[in-house]
């Protein structure tokens, strides 16, 4: 069982477990309806759509390294709000990050919360952040957006959890690659320790 809170819990078997690269999986969710995305919030939005159609899952658990203002390397977040940081139409009159006409708020709000973990508001967008200036957000990734969006829309519940491998500053390249291969094991403790 992936237990969420007190009140909420989905069989591994009934869960899709979402990831942008098999490196942040390992060999721990190999037993798990388990997709790699590729890179990028057109790739996770195509891979995730396709395996909703063939899955049909019951819970979305997207699951990935993220840079992160104010927590520590090895920190996980559950990430409940998400904003399309790449999103700039202010030229046409619209707000920061807001999608224009498409009655999206410009904070998406979806996601469960898991027990015990701090939470975070996560930006995505199609670049590699190393010099976060935004206040907005204070998790930084490149698919988790698109995920939560089509979660919602299928009404289908999303849990997102990110593990901090960097602080998004100019060695965020670096601690990424060293950091990225531990998440799977810093996932496993959370979500099947009761098999451990």
């Amino acid at each position: 069982m992936i237990i969420i809170n007190n009140e909420t819990a989905f069989t591994v078997e009934d869960t899709l477990f979402v990831f942008a690269l098999d490196s942040e999986a390992g060999k721990v969710f190999d037993h798990t309806n388990k997709i790699t995305t590729g890179i990028g919030k057109v790739n996770a939005a195509i891979e995730l759509t396709k395996a909703i159609l063939k899955n049909k899952p019951k819970l979305i658990v997207n699951l990935g390294s993220a840079g992160g203002i104010g927590f520590h390397k090895g920190e996980i977040i559950c990430c409940t709000q998400f904003i399309q940081r790449d999103m700039d139409a202010r030229g046409l009159g619209f707000k920061k990050f807001e999608t224009p006409l498409s009655n999206i708020p410009i904070i998406l709000e979806n996601g469960l919360k898991m027990d015990n973990l701090p939470e975070g508001i996560c930006g995505s967008g199609d670049s590699f952040e190393m010099n976060h200036i935004n206040t907005e957000y204070n998790v930084i990734d490149m698919e988790a957006y698109p995920l939560a969006l089509i979660a919602r829309r299928e009404n289908i519940p999303f849990l997102c959890l990110k593990y901090i491998s960097d602080d998004a500053g100019s060695d965020a390249a670096d601690d990424w690659s060293v950091q990225v291969h531990l998440a799977s094991e810093a996932f496993k403790k959370i979500l099947f320790k009761d098999f451990i």
